[in-house]
């Protein structure tokens, strides 16, 4: 396990990057990538540009910042919080959470609660509690005192941060999706300083709700080809059926052949195919044809961009933590260098 990469995702998983408030993640992204790039810049929406000159063709790379979070819609005169979800997250697993809200006076922390289990009818025992009645307790005893703590609406809340190395090259934290692809897009700009084609590493925003930033980051760029980096669901786990099993974790990065946002480009496809196999690293194709990546906009951009998606196994995503094997993220970085080498004229 490569010490300096699991330091770089943990770096980023304990960032705080709600979609349209990435900064954090944002800056730290920056700070990596001036040691690299030939230019930074960011655009008008919030997307970094990290650029590797050269010759033809030009390749995107892209990976998200934001993570699903909270956004707060109501205070009660009590002082708890209501909130609406950024992002898509199942209500199951919100109940007793910690998060945390940035303000301007500094982090504020906060449990999702809930009406208590013995005051529940027999009937409501039986469900999980909706977001309707769902609050977050930061501790204050009124509207006032919340609002002095720095909250207000529009106030956005994420996962509290609790990375750890579990052993055996496995990590656990909040965000993987998609800071491991974030982590993997800074290593791979290391890794092609000397490639001749021209390569764009975008850090994009608000991927979360609605794939925007890529939008926009790919009309500016327009790209020859162009890649998705993601942090994907490893269902690997007790309870799901061996044919709805989307990607094991340990497997080797995940090559997309469709999802719901886009068809990988078969020229693209069978490249990350080769690559794989003449590099020698394990691999897998992600096997449910669900969800959506920032590949969805960046193929539709234009007159067409032939988009692929290569994306790292993580279980729990869009929860409050998330599990990766270190050598799927590095064999992703390995795959996506090899990958843009092959290209080079």
């Amino acid at each position: 396990m490569t010490q300096a990469i699991v330091n770089l995702l943990k770096k980023l998983s304990n960032a705080y990057g709600p979609p349209g408030y990435e900064e954090e993640v944002r800056q730290i992204i920056i700070s990596e990538m001036e040691k690299i790039a030939d230019e930074v810049y960011v655009d008008n929406l919030g997307n970094v540009i990290a650029e590797h000159k050269g010759s033809d063709p030009k390749i995107m790379i892209a990976a998200h910042m934001d993570e699903v979070a909270l956004l707060i819609t109501h205070i009660d005169k009590n002082g708890f919080l209501r909130f609406h979800t950024l992002g898509g997250i199942d209500p199951r697993v919100l109940y007793s959470q910690e998060v945390m809200i940035k303000t301007e006076e500094g982090n504020i922390y906060g449990y999702i609660g809930a009406k208590p289990p013995h005051l529940l009818k027999p009937e409501e025992l039986k469900k999980a509690p909706s977001i309707e009645q769902l609050f977050i307790d930061i501790g204050a005893s009124s509207k006032e005192e919340a609002e002095k703590q720095g909250i207000s609406i529009g106030s956005t809340a994420v996962f509290s941060p609790r990375f750890k190395e579990l052993g055996n090259n496995k990590v656990m934290g909040k965000a993987f999706d998609d800071r491991a692809g974030c982590t993997a897009l800074i290593e791979i700009m290391k890794n092609i300083k000397d490639t001749s084609c021209t390569v764009y590493a975008v850090a994009t925003v608000q991927e979360e709700v609605g794939l925007r930033g890529a939008r926009t980051a790919t009309w500016q760029i327009e790209p020859d080809i162009g890649i998705a980096i993601e942090g994907t669901t490893a269902s690997d786990t007790p309870g799901t059926p061996e044919h709805l099993t989307s990607t094991k974790m340990g497997q080797g990065p995940a090559i997309t052949i469709a999802d719901r946002s886009v068809i990988a480009h078969p020229k693209i496809l069978r490249k990350l195919i080769e690559t794989a196999k003449e590099i020698n690293i394990p691999f897998q194709f992600k096997r449910t044809v669900s969800g959506g990546t920032d590949a969805g906009v960046i193929h539709l951009t234009k007159r067409g961009i032939p988009s692929g998606v290569v994306s790292i196994p993580c279980r729990y995503i869009h929860s409050p933590l998330s599990l990766l094997n270190i050598n799927d993220l590095e064999n992703t970085i390995k795959l996506i260098t090899a990958f843009i080498q092959k290209e080079e004229k």
